[in-house]
């Protein structure tokens, strides 16, 4: 997924105390790409005491929001936007968004696993709808700040799995449903949109074709 050339915009946050437009390009929405770190709120500001790391400290253009949201406690590919009707294509059910993820979960899983997380597995809000799920080999992600903590007497395994909802830590809850308690979950695409080489904390405006 390479972003148009004329798409990156810096991050220019406007003085204290004083509101500015969302940037724009020529009138085209902002779409960003941001890696979202391990245990940074999906928000911008956070009234707890003391307050959690939150969106705000990474240089994000102003103006823009999450459009969906990511745990505090998984990683990975988060759009924002300061759109709003491409913020409901992009999170609305009704538009089957597919989001995918790279998940660590414990113990090692047999094909009937896989085949319930396929076929969808009852959940306490209801079944989930059918899911692509294979099984992959650890990937090459970054370190992980804290790291995972392993039990030395439990193996773990890695799958990759594709959901077209976005209800509340639901993917942790679709392998603890069938056995696997999830360890790590990093989501990697939105739609036609992919995480790629974005570090964590980094982010990009991509072009106004790239959400799907």
């Amino acid at each position: 997924m390479a972003p148009a050339p004329f798409a990156r915009l810096p991050p220019t946050p406007a003085p204290a105390g004083v509101s500015r437009p969302a940037p724009t390009f020529h009138g085209i929405p902002v779409l960003i790409a941001f890696n979202k770190p391990f245990q940074v709120l999906c928000q911008f500001t956070d009234r707890s005491d003391p307050p959690r790391p939150t969106l705000a400290g990474f240089g994000l253009p102003p103006g823009v929001y999450p459009a969906g949201r990511l745990d505090f406690d998984s990683e990975g590919l988060l759009l924002l936007t300061d759109d709003g009707a491409l913020a409901h294509r992009l999170t609305d059910p009704r538009h089957k968004q597919p989001k995918t993820y790279l998940v660590q979960v414990e113990g090692l899983f047999d094909e009937a696993r896989l085949d319930a997380l396929r076929r969808g597995v009852m959940l306490k809000d209801g079944p989930s709808r059918p899911a692509r799920v294979r099984a992959v080999s650890p990937p090459d992600l970054w370190p992980r700040d804290p790291p995972v903590r392993h039990r030395k007497t439990v193996p773990d395994s890695w799958l990759e799995i594709t959901i077209t909802e976005g209800r509340n830590r639901q993917v942790r809850r679709m392998t603890a449903a069938v056995g696997l308690p999830t360890l790590r979950l990093v989501r990697i695409a939105v739609g036609k949109v992919r995480l790629g080489e974005l570090e964590p904390g980094a982010w990009i405006a991509l072009g106004e074709d790239d959400p799907g």
